[in-house]
C-alpha cells in the first residue's frame, strides 16, 4: 500500500500535465476541424436590423420558451418545426425593431390607460381569458385577473413569475396594441380618387384597332450574335433591382441509397406476421401496442364503416370478433389489423344535459361529489315531473357552453373521442329518447338523447403497424460504398472522375442560408450549414441523414447583392441577344414610310390586329406585347406610320386604324371607391412591414449558430 502511495505522490505532477497537455491537444483538434468557431468569429450576434444588434442568447432563450410551449402542447419539435420557429421569431424580432423605429418617429405610445384596457377589457389575451375564469359563468373574470396580477407585480416575491409576466404583456399586449394604432393610422391615409377611377375606367375600356408589320427575331441565326461578359455586366448594373440575389449555395451529391430493398421488405413482412397469434390473444390492447412499439395507439371508439379507408378493404369486415387480418403493405409500414367489435351508430346525434360539477382539484370550484349527486337526482326528478329543461339548464348547469341554448349540442361520430367516454357511450351507445343521470371527471350529467340520425355499421379496430426499416447488411452496403467513394473523391476533380468511371448520377441542389431542407432528402440543416462554412471545390464527411447515406461537393458560392456575370447570363443573354438583333433589323430597315414598303423590303405581310384593350399586354395571335399595345393608342400613328417598336418577338411597324371606347359596365365611383379602399387597407398591415424590409438594412447571422 506504502508502494502505491509513494509512486502516487513521486508521479502525480507529471499525471496532471500529462493530463492538461491531452485536454489542450483535444481542444486545438477540434478548434481546427472545419466545422469549429473556436477561434473563428466569437460573435454572439445573431444578426441586426437597421445597425440594432439581436443577442444569441436573447434569441435562443425565446427558441426553448417557445419549444416548450409547443412540446406543452403536445406537439413534437422535430428539426422542421424547429427551423420554423426559428424562421417565426426572426420575422417577429424584425417586424418589431423596424416598427419601434417608426413608432418613435410618430410619437405613437401604449399608455397606461391603454394596457388596462389591453389585459382585462374584451380583447384580453386568450391565455388571460382561459386563466381567469369565473367558475359560475365560465366567461372572463377581470377582477380575478386584475387581483392575481397585483399580487405577482406588487410584492416583488416571486421575481421570476414578475418577470415573465411583464415580458407577456409586453409581447402579448404592447406589442400588438402599438401596432394596431400604427397600422390604423395607415388605414387612415387610405383614399381612392376620382382622377384614378376615371383613369382605369378609360385604362379598361379603352379599343384600338392597327395594321401592322412584324420582322421576327428568328430571321436573324442566334449563331451570329455575341454577347460578352461585359455587356451582361453593363445590363446587370443598369438593372440592379431585378438582379438582387441573397446569399446561396450549392451543392453536388451523391446518395447511396440506404432504404430498405425488397428482400428488406419481406424480412419486415415475415417478423412482424410472427406476432400474429400473440397478437390475437392479447387481452390488454393498448398495453400490447405499446410494448411491441407500435406505429399507431389504440383509438377505442368505434368508426363507421364508410369512413375505413385501408389497403385492406372487404377482409377486415368479414373477420370473426378477435381475428387478425394481415400483414399488409400500407404506406411504408406492415399492419395487422385485429377486429374487436362492432356495432350500430348514429353518424350525428342532438342531446341536452345538465352538468353539475364536482370539485375541481385545482381551482377548488364545485361541489363535494355527493352533493353534487343529491342535486342532480332533484333535478331528474323534477324533469320527469314535467319542469322544463331549458329553464332548469340556464339556472343550475355549470356548463357555460351550453346553459343558454337549453344545454343543447350536436355531435358527429367522430367527436366520440373528444368527449368525456361515459358521455359519449351514451349519447351514441343508449337508443333515442334515452334519459340519465352519468358520471364524468367533470361532475354529473343529467341527459337526454334528442334525436340519432343516420344509423349504420360502425367497427372497433387495433393495428399493429410497423415501419419497414432497412436491414444491417443494406446499412452497411450503403456505408461502405460511401466509404470506398470518401477514399477517392477528395476535391472536385477526384469527385467528378469517380463519378465518371462508376456512372454514377449526382443530384444537385441550391439553397439559402435560411433554408432547412433538400428535395429529395428532407431535412438536411446540418448538410446546408457545411455548405456555408467550406468553399468550393470541398468535399464533404460521409453525411447521413434518415436512411441516405450521401457524399457533397460544394459547387458555388454566392453572396448576397448582385448576380455575377455567370449566374445571370442564362437570364440576360436572351434580352440582350434580341436588342442586338433589333439594332440589326431596324439599321437593315432604314427610314420606313410605310407599312407596303417595309413588308415589300422583308417580303412579309400587313398584318390587322383588332380589339386591342389598352389595359390588356396581350395582342390577339402575338401574345404579350405590351409596347405594341401602348403604340396602338397614340395619335401620331393615326397619321403615318410609327417609328420601330421592338417588342418581345420582333421588330414592329404599326399604322393605327381607330381607336374608341367600349360600353361602361355601369360601375359608379361611390361603389369601386369603397371597393378598392377596404382591399388597400386588408393588406396594408403585411405590405407596411414588407415595405420597411425593402429599405432596411438586415443582416442575419443565424446560420453561424442553427
Amino acid at each position: 500500500m506504502s508502494i502505491i502511495q509513494s509512486i502516487r505522490e513521486k508521479y502525480a505532477a507529471i499525471g496532471i500535465a500529462v493530463i492538461a497537455i491531452s485536454l489542450i491537444a483535444f481542444i486545438l483538434m477540434d478548434a481546427l476541424s472545419s466545422r469549429s468557431n473556436l477561434f473563428g468569429d466569437q460573435s454572439s450576434e445573431i444578426g441586426s436590423i437597421n445597425g440594432k444588434s439581436i443577442d444569441r442568447i436573447e434569441f435562443d432563450l425565446k427558441v426553448k420558451s417557445l419549444e416548450e410551449n409547443y412540446r406543452g402542447r403536445g406537439m413534437d419539435v422535430n428539426d422542421q418545426m424547429r427551423q420554423q420557429l426559428l424562421e417565426s421569431i426572426w420575422n417577429n424580432e424584425i417586424d418589431q425593431i423596424l416598427l419601434n423605429g417608426e413608432y418613435d418617429k410618430l410619437g405613437l405610445s401604449f399608455t397606461n390607460l391603454d394596457k388596462e384596457e389591453g389585459i382585462f377589457g374584451e380583447n384580453a389575451p386568450n391565455e388571460f381569458k382561459e386563466s381567469f375564469k369565473d367558475p359560475k359563468t365560465g366567461l372572463y373574470d377581470p377582477e380575478a385577473a386584475r387581483q392575481q396580477l397585483k399580487k405577482i407585480l406588487k410584492t416583488g416575491k416571486d421575481p421570476k413569475a414578475k418577470a415573465e409576466i411583464e415580458n407577456y404583456i409586453k409581447e402579448a399586449v404592447i406589442a400588438p396594441g402599438l401596432r394596431n394604432k400604427y397600422i390604423n393610422l395607415l388605414k387612415g391615409c387610405v383614399y381612392y380618387p376620382k382622377w384614378l377611377y376615371d383613369k382605369e375606367q378609360a385604362d379598361q375600356l379603352g379599343l384600338a384597332a392597327i395594321n401592322y408589320v412584324n420582322i421576327p427575331y428568328t430571321s436573324i441565326a442566334d449563331s451570329t450574335i455575341k454577347i460578352s461578359d461585359e455587356d451582361i455586366s453593363n445590363y446587370i448594373n443598369k438593372n440592379k433591382e431585378q438582379f438582387k440575389q441573397d446569399k446561396s449555395a450549392s451543392i453536388s451529391y451523391v446518395v447511396f441509397d440506404g432504404s430498405p430493398t425488397e428482400a428488406d421488405s419481406l424480412k419486415n413482412k415475415e417478423e412482424l406476421a410472427i406476432k400474429k397469434s400473440d397478437f390475437a390473444s392479447a387481452t390488454d390492447i393498448k398495453t400490447y401496442l405499446n410494448i411491441n412499439s407500435s406505429e399507431s395507439s389504440f383509438d377505442d371508439s368505434y368508426i363507421l364503416r364508410s369512413k375505413i379507408t385501408s389497403p385492406a378493404g372487404d377482409s377486415l369486415f368479414v373477420l370473426s370478433e378477435g381475428a387478425v387480418f394481415g400483414p399488409y403493405l400500407e404506406g411504408n409500414s406492415y399492419t395487422l389489423a385485429k377486429y374487436i367489435n362492432k356495432r350500430n351508430l348514429p353518424d350525428s346525434v342532438k342531446c341536452r344535459h345538465i352538468l353539475i360539477a364536482t370539485t375541481n382539484p385545482q381551482s377548488g370550484a364545485g361541489l363535494p361529489d355527493s352533493v353534487a349527486k343529491l342535486k342532480v337526482d332533484s333535478i331528474a326528478g323534477a324533469i320527469s315531473n314535467g319542469a322544463n329543461f331549458a329553464q332548469l339548464a340556464a339556472q343550475f348547469s355549470d356548463d357555460p357552453g351550453s346553459k343558454d341554448k337549453g344545454g343543447e349540442y350536436d355531435f358527429s361520430l367522430e367527436n366520440f373521442s373528444s368527449l368525456a367516454r361515459p358521455f359519449a357511450e351514451f349519447i351514441f351507445y343508449q337508443p333515442n329518447s334515452s334519459k340519465s343521470v352519468v358520471k364524468t371527471d367533470f361532475g354529473y350529467h343529467y341527459i337526454e338523447v334528442l334525436d340519432q340520425k343516420n344509423s349504420a355499421e360502425a367497427y372497433k379496430f387495433a393495428y399493429l403497424k410497423k415501419r419497414i426499416l432497412p436491414s444491417q447488411e443494406t446499412t452497411d452496403k450503403a456505408g461502405a460504398d460511401a466509404t470506398r467513394f470518401a477514399a477517392e473523391a477528395t476535391d472536385k476533380k477526384s469527385f467528378d472522375k469517380y463519378c465518371k468511371d462508376k456512372k454514377l448520377s449526382p443530384r444537385t441542389a441550391e439553397f439559402k442560408t435560411t433554408d432547412y431542407t433538400i428535395m429529395g432528402l428532407g431535412s438536411a440543416r446540418q448538410l446546408i450549414r457545411w455548405a456555408f462554412e467550406n468553399e468550393e471545390g470541398t468535399v464533404s464527411n460521409i453525411e447521413n441523414i434518415g436512411e441516405y447515406v450521401l457524399i457533397a461537393l460544394v459547387t458555388e458560392k454566392n453572396e448576397e447583392g448582385l448576380m455575377n456575370v455567370k449566374a445571370a447570363r442564362n437570364l440576360v443573354e436572351p434580352v440582350l441577344m434580341n436588342a442586338k438583333k433589333a439594332q440589326q433589323i431596324i439599321s437593315n430597315a432604314g427610314a420606313v414610310k410605310s407599312l407596303n414598303e417595309v413588308s415589300g423590303k422583308f417580303k412579309l405581310n400587313v398584318e390587322k390586329a383588332d380589339s386591342i384593350i389598352y389595359g390588356s399586354q396581350f395582342v390577339n395571335n402575338l401574345g404579350a406585347e405590351p409596347k405594341v399595345v401602348g403604340g396602338s393608342f397614340f395619335d401620331d400613328h393615326k397619321k403615318s406610320v410609327s417609328t420601330p417598336i421592338a417588342g418581345n418577338s420582333g421588330v414592329f411597324y404599326i399604322q393605327t386604324l381607330s381607336t374608341g371606347m367600349m360600353p361602361s359596365s355601369g360601375e359608379n365611383y361611390i361603389a369601386k371607391r369603397a371597393q378598392m379602399e377596404q382591399n388597400i387597407k386588408g393588406g396594408i398591415s403585411y405590405k407596411a412591414v414588407e415595405s420597411l424590409k425593402k429599405t432596411a438594412d438586415i443582416k442575419d447571422n443565424r446560420i453561424q449558430f442553427y
